[in-house]
């Protein structure tokens, strides 16, 4: 199924949550599974909505409550953007750097708000 129309399900429902993680890889195949779903008749467009809510507030704990390792971001800002108390930037040629590993990038994206208003 196209990407544009899996976002049916997501722009349908104003949520008090941000929705960051939607875009991730998982967040893109639970929604297009649900689109599915809804498009098969198997699942209502109201249930697979508070499924996608389920997600967003269950992500969000998951990643506070049970990442712990601290990680060093070096590159070249190329953009950045803060809009509706969320900053974007893009970085090219990063370096992510933990106590063990470190991993090169040409590119990335990386897309931050503050979690207190991830609670509210």
């Amino acid at each position: 199924m196209e990407a544009c129309r899996n976002d049916f399900i997501a722009r349908s429902y104003v949520m008090a949550t941000f929705e960051l993680y939607r875009r991730s890889t998982i967040g893109m195949c639970l929604t297009e599974t649900l689109d599915e779903m809804v498009q098969s008749g198997t699942l209502s467009p109201e249930l697979a909505i508070q499924v996608l809510v389920q997600f967003d507030k269950s992500m969000t704990e998951a990643l506070e409550s049970q990442v712990k390792t601290k990680v060093t971001i070096k590159g070249h800002l190329h953009t950045y953007r803060f809009c509706d108390n969320v900053w974007t930037f893009i970085l090219q040629d990063a370096m992510f750097k933990s106590e063990d590993r470190q991993e090169n990038v040409s590119q990335v994206k990386i897309v931050a708000c503050d979690s207190k208003l991830l609670t509210q």
